[in-house]
């Protein structure tokens, strides 16, 4: 595996008292798709949070190319090349379709993603472009939601729980895009409680259970026994 692009040590997180990951260490590689698997209250949003700069930890605990960013702000973090698909969405309810892809270009990256490629991805958008984001399906809006991140033109994609909620067929369209949206050497977290699907686009998996990291290894190599073990810490 190449050099990381990402790399987490030791990651410690807390909202307020309570302690929410204890001692991460995890490392995704250039062009590498790596999955994130755990039950609720694993910890799996509170680790996107923290290497989304939502959720400050100490600088050294998480690295972008070398170089501290545990406290750095979201906006910084952005125009890094780091963009998240934050769980539940998050669209601005005042806004099309059109104008909540345009805010992830405000990043100010130069790249692949635009408007045209977007649309192109996901015909469906160019069709409601003007409709405003959050009167579409569910499914809709979380392509929405990946297109607003990718119009950033990061280098690591982060996808939270893009399959949550959502009618099977929806989700099997999303996740058939995933491999054109990662061919040009962009880098992705895949966070996942399906584990078939997470498995099934990816190259490596980690596991949470509790705010800890209970399995790691290759997708194709980690046995189901072992996997659902660590998933349910049983």
């Amino acid at each position: 595996m190449s050099e990381p692009f990402l790399s987490i040590t030791g990651l410690n997180a807390h909202y307020g008292d309570f302690q929410a990951l204890y001692g991460i260490d995890m490392e995704v590689a250039q062009g590498e798709v790596v999955a994130v698997i755990g039950a609720n209250g694993a910890g799996k949003t509170t680790l996107m949070r923290s290497v989304s700069g939502l959720l400050r930890n100490g600088a050294e605990q998480v690295r972008w190319n070398g170089q501290p960013i545990g406290r750095m702000r979201p906006d910084r973090i952005a125009r890094l090349g780091l963009a998240l698909v934050p769980e539940g969405r998050m669209l601005f309810a005042s806004l099309s379709v059109e104008e909540n892809l345009r805010i992830g270009g405000q990043a100010g990256r130069s790249g692949p993603w635009t408007l045209r490629r977007i649309y192109d991805l996901f015909p469906i958008l160019e069709e409601r472009r003007a409709v405003p984001a959050t009167a579409l399906s569910g499914g809709q809006q979380q392509m929405v939601a990946i297109g607003r991140a990718l119009m950033s033109n990061p280098d690591l994609l982060m996808m939270d729980e893009i399959s949550l909620g959502l009618a099977p067929v929806i989700i099997k369209s999303i996740y058939e895009a995933l491999p054109g949206i990662v061919s040009e050497g962009l880098s992705a977290i895949v966070v996942e409680q399906d584990i078939a699907k997470a498995l099934s686009v990816s190259r490596r998996v980690y596991c949470l259970q509790e705010g800890r990291v209970s399995l790691q290894g290759s997708s194709d190599a980690l046995g189901r026994d072992e996997i659902t073990r660590a998933y349910f810490g049983v």
